[in-house]
């Protein structure tokens, strides 16, 4: 199998995850319970985390030690970007959290359900690029990213998308859309992910120095999305603990997909 083929593959591994989710309005009935959907926010918050740290900032790190740089130095500037970057759109993109009736953004005529899909929508943009810059990494022949490792992160991001597409696509059926409706809703707002990833490769492949640079960049605007939108979701209300103990299966089970076959 060619690099080309396996890049493919690796990144349409997470929008699978997330049509799969999707596909799980045909299956259940209602709206999914609360605890439930505390506890997959949670567990998609700590892949993401776990993901951060192993697989984009530590990489990160390693590779402009490799380089002779300032170890730190990329790490830091490209996080604090990416967090800049999210804090930007977040502002300026019309969207909607669940179980929120405030819509966030600049002040838009777009209804509800679009605005709930526009919320996934915008943080799948940051697990498109890490997946994008970590297979980047494996085409400049990094020694700091392997292909298993690349690998590790699109199915760990695909784990997270499982619930994510089935918590946006739930909530669409309760205001009174069908479920096919629902399932192409909730499918595409991932459809960001493989075009997020297809433009970090080029990107990085024109720029092949700023690899460092964009995967702490890919690391802070997930984290942006970790402490902006999925912890306080998973908090609210009554019986956040459910939540945390969610955070702490995704993040030791990232950790062991990372370290396992990186």
């Amino acid at each position: 199998m060619n690099d080309t083929i396996k890049i493919l593959i690796g990144i349409i591994i997470p929008l699978a995850g997330t049509v799969l989710g999707s596909g799980m309005v045909f299956f259940l009935k209602g709206e999914m319970r609360p605890n439930l959907q505390k506890a997959l926010l949670g567990f998609a918050s700590g892949v993401m985390i776990a993901a951060s740290v192993w697989s984009l900032l530590i990489p990160a790190i390693d590779m402009t030690e490799e380089q002779g740089g300032i170890a730190w130095l990329p790490a830091v500037v490209g996080f604090m970007i990416g967090i800049g970057f999210l804090l930007f759109l977040d502002s300026v993109i019309p969207h909607l959290h669940i179980d929120s009736d405030k819509p966030e953004g600049k002040k838009s005529k777009l209804g509800k359900n679009t605005m709930l899909v526009l919320a996934v929508t915008l943080h799948n943009i940051p697990e498109g690029m890490a997946v994008g810059v970590v297979f980047a990494g494996v085409l400049a022949n990094s020694a700091t990213i392997s292909v298993a490792g690349a690998f590790a992160l699109a199915i760990g991001i695909a784990i997270q998308n499982f619930p994510e597409g089935a918590i946006i696509s739930m909530p669409l059926i309760a205001n009174g859309i069908s479920k096919r409706r629902a399932f192409s809703y909730g499918a595409l707002s991932g459809v960001v992910e493989p075009i997020g990833a297809i433009l970090t490769i080029l990107l990085t492949a024109l720029i092949v120095p700023v690899l460092p640079y964009i995967l702490a960049f890919a690391a802070g605007a997930m984290i942006y999305v970790v402490v902006e939108e999925l912890i306080p979701e998973a908090q609210s209300g009554e019986h956040s603990n459910i939540g945390t103990i969610g955070v702490a299966i995704g993040f030791a089970l990232m950790m062991i997909l990372d370290v396992a076959l990186g």
